[in-house]
């Protein structure tokens, strides 16, 4: 595990960035560099991405003239408690949400390279938590109370710039802890710039005792300026336009292929497990990134699941990578069932679906118990591979 304390940002030769490194040679923040990605074509000019690009912008600034007491290192009057800075108000972070594609981890990390901040971190949030639940269970090891204010000191010291990546609360054990910890974060100074394909209000909706989470969203409202990327163009599936989306047979190029969709449409992104709660139980995702899920046909049609499973899997991912589809035999009925009500969910929430075959996807059907009710899926899967069924917004 990555310890929460070891997240400062390094400079050139490996020594601590500096406001002059973060600026660099005529660099002015993040709309400057934005705007050079849009004179140079690298990307094409968008009016919403441009009102946050002016957002980051008004943060950079905030951020070169602030410094939380107790935010990375003290002189020696202040380390020896002779003299003790004034706590300075924190400049209002920012919460940055809307639909897949929009643009947003792209802005975050054009703040993210200009910020004149030597204690600063990126960091994608399932990662963060992982680390706040590992860090409370080895602090529980020698230590008695309540581990919130020494992690969020421990945090503030060494990253109190946090930028998180995929902001969004799936299960109990962060939700019962989020509120204590960021309000612990925010007393100390911390500044928080966070993107997420939920808005606030939404987060952890039908959760678990989700009434002891209000309080977070009510915070997280009050301490951040929330910033809605709503245009009309998902950037990411236009890199999709045209490319095949199925591949056969089950060989080393078929999962290359498969490989490289998944590249594209999580920004080449490693991808982390995630969980959801089904009905009492959870649901198991291999990997997730970005709105994308990767799973195995075994893992996802193999076992005992049902429609409630896969409804949920198609509300929280706009995109589904299915890995060793095999051809429904007679010994494999209950698994192409299973496969039908999968791609039913997927269809009827515009998720887009990109997988691996034993063969093409008219002769998957490869008994008489499952041809007929296959036809409706093979029609389905058709339309799924148009562009014009990728342009439709995905419903949660």
């Amino acid at each position: 595990m990555t310890p929460v304390a070891d997240s400062i940002e390094t400079g050139p030769s490996g020594r601590p960035a500096t406001p002059s490194d973060a600026d660099g040679a005529g660099d002015r923040g993040p709309m400057a560099r934005y705007r050079a990605l849009v004179a140079s074509g690298a990307i094409a000019a968008d009016p919403v991405q441009a009102m946050a690009a002016e957002k980051l912008q008004l943060l950079y600034h905030a951020l070169l003239h602030y410094r939380p007491n107790g935010g990375g290192s003290r002189n020696w009057r202040e380390r020896l408690g002779l003299v003790r800075r004034a706590q300075e108000p924190a400049p209002q972070g920012l919460y940055i949400f809307g639909p897949v594609g929009r643009g947003k981890s792209m802005l975050m990390d054009l703040f993210f390279a200009s910020a004149p901040v030597e204690a600063k971190r990126r960091v994608h949030f399932h990662e963060f938590m992982l680390e706040i639940h590992q860090a409370m269970h080895e602090w529980r090891q020698s230590n008695e109370g309540d581990p919130i204010p020494a992690l969020a000191a421990r945090v503030a010291q060494s990253s109190w710039l946090l930028c998180f990546d995929e902001f969004q609360v799936t299960n109990i054990a962060d939700a019962m802890l989020l509120g204590r910890l960021f309000e612990a974060l925010f007393q100390k100074g911390v500044v928080v710039v966070a993107t997420s394909n939920t808005a606030p209000a939404d987060l952890y909706r039908g959760g678990l005792q989700r009434d002891r989470f209000l309080p977070f969203i009510a915070l997280i409202t009050e301490q951040l300026d929330l910033i809605e990327l709503d245009g009309p163009t998902d950037y990411r599936l236009l890199r999709m336009k045209g490319r095949p989306l199925y591949f056969h047979p089950l060989d080393a190029a078929s999962a290359a292929k498969l490989d490289e969709v998944w590249s594209l449409l999580t920004d080449g992104a490693k991808g982390e497990p995630a969980s959801f709660a089904v009905q009492g139980r959870q649901l198991e995702i291999t990997r997730a990134a970005k709105g994308t899920a990767f799973m195995s046909f075994a893992d996802l049609c193999g076992r005992p699941l049902g429609a409630a499973d896969y409804l949920t899997l198609a509300t929280h991912f706009h995109s589904l990578l299915l890995s060793g589809v095999p051809r429904f035999t007679p010994e494999r009925r209950n698994e192409g069932k299973r496969f039908i009500t999968l791609v039913d969910e997927l269809y009827e929430h515009r998720s887009l679906l990109a997988m691996t075959m034993e063969a093409p996807i008219e002769l998957l059907a490869a008994s008489d118990d499952i041809e007929f009710e296959y036809r409706r899926t093979h029609s389905r899967l058709v339309e799924m591979q148009s562009d014009e069924y990728r342009e439709r917004h995905h419903l949660t």
